[in-house]
């Protein structure tokens, strides 16, 4: 199905535009009755630079252009950067996870980690701009550092867990 438009000006709100229609478009009559209740799950994430203002923010898959590439994006970035030298290097990875049953959001969550933007882009694992996110507590960005250590302190694993604590306390 097509992805809605991004709209929201939060990560919040992204996740609840996706999650809605989503489920509006799952959740037809004959799906349920085969399926029994269904609960649709969407998130919206992206990366937050103090030092810009918060940018790119809910426009990280976006930011310049749709087809930009990260490369691209990064030295837009730095560029940027050039004229704050003082600023804060501040930076957090955000993500924010709906849940709605029956057009209605029933549950939300948020989930973040922490760092500082990399002097310069390092490492090969990971994806988007992890390599310009530096964890202090790994010395190292999130591109360098193995998927097990980025798993463990990541914005999504953060906000998937307390999703998945929810379905545990709820029964489910």
């Amino acid at each position: 199905m097509p992805e809605p438009d991004e709209t929201g000006t939060t990560f919040e709100e992204n996740a609840r535009i996706k999650a809605l229609e989503y489920d509006r478009v799952v959740t037809q009559p004959a799906a349920t009755v085969q399926c029994g209740p269904l609960y649709t799950v969407a998130e919206d994430s992206g990366i937050v630079i103090d030092a810009l203002d918060g940018e790119p923010g809910v426009y990280s898959a976006r930011f310049l252009r749709p087809d930009a590439t990260y490369p691209e994006r990064f030295a837009e970035i730095y560029r940027r950067l050039a004229v704050r030298p003082d600023a804060p290097r501040t930076t957090r990875f955000v993500c924010a996870v709906a849940v709605v049953h029956d057009g209605v959001v029933i549950y939300e969550t948020r989930g973040t980690v922490e760092g500082e933007l990399a002097p310069t882009p390092e490492g090969d694992h990971g994806f988007g701009y992890d390599p310009i996110f530096f964890y202090p507590p790994y010395g190292k960005t999130l591109a360098a550092v193995s998927e097990e250590d980025k798993l463990r302190v990541a914005h999504r694993g953060s906000a998937f867990r307390s999703l998945a604590d929810w379905l545990v306390n709820r029964g489910m």
